[in-house]
C-alpha cells in the first residue's frame, strides 16, 4: 500500500485533472501514478491531503462514519468569545443539519508559518485569531461555514492533521511517504 502526506497549496485542485478550469492540479505535484485522494481539501484551503493507492485506506480515512479527527488551524475575524467556542465545541446547527461536537481551542498564531499567496486581506478595524478546531466529519466547507455560523468568517485555513498523520514540516507543494 502506498501512502502519501502532501502539504497542499492554497489555490490547488484536490483532483488530478481540470477538468477545463485552467487550475492547478495535484498532478503538478504528485508524479506517481494509480494514488488518489483520500477526502478532499478545499481549493482555497491549504495543508495536509492523503493519498493512497488503496481503496479500503481511502474509505476509512474520508468516510465520516470512522469519525477519524481531522485538526485545522483557522484564522478568523473577530476575537471568538467563550460562548462562541462552546457553541463550536456542542455542534453548530447549519443547513444541513448539526455538526458534530468539535474541539475548538484560541491559539497564538502559528510560529514558522509559510506565507500563503495571496495574503489575506487584513483589515485594521477589524482584528484576527487563530483558532484549532478539530472535527470528525468532513461535510463540504465546514469548517468554513461553522466559523461563519458563531459569527467568525474563516479567512485562512490549514488542515494540520488527519487521525495519526500530521503535516510536519512540509513545505506547500511537498509530500512524502507516511
Amino acid at each position: 500500500m502506498t501512502l502519501i502526506l502532501l502539504n497542499k497549496p492554497y489555490g490547488v485542485l484536490s483532483q488530478f485533472t481540470d477538468e477545463g478550469s485552467g487550475k492547478p492540479t495535484l498532478k503538478t505535484y504528485i508524479p506517481l501514478p494509480g494514488v488518489y485522494p483520500a477526502g478532499r481539501l478545499d481549493f482555497d484551503s491549504e495543508g495536509l491531503l492523503i493519498l493512497t493507492d488503496d481503496g479500503r485506506e481511502q474509505a476509512r480515512i474520508a468516510d465520516p462514519k470512522h469519525k477519524m479527527p481531522k485538526t485545522y488551524l483557522a484564522q478568523v475575524e473577530g476575537i471568538p468569545s467563550e460562548d462562541a467556542l462552546e457553541t463550536l465545541r456542542r455542534g453548530v446547527d447549519l443547513k444541513d443539519g448539526r455538526t458534530r461536537p468539535a474541539r475548538a481551542q484560541i491559539i497564538p498564531a502559528p510560529e514558522n508559518l509559510w506565507p500563503r499567496d495571496p495574503p489575506i486581506r487584513y483589515r485594521k478595524s477589524v482584528p484576527d485569531t487563530w483558532i484549532e478546531l478539530t472535527i470528525t466529519e468532513g461535510r463540504n466547507r465546514q469548517v468554513r461555514r461553522m466559523t461563519a455560523a458563531v459569527g467568525h468568517p474563516t479567512l485562512r485555513l490549514i488542515r494540520i492533521r488527519i487521525g495519526e498523520w500530521d503535516v510536519g514540516k512540509l513545505a506547500p507543494g511537498e509530500w512524502r511517504r507516511a
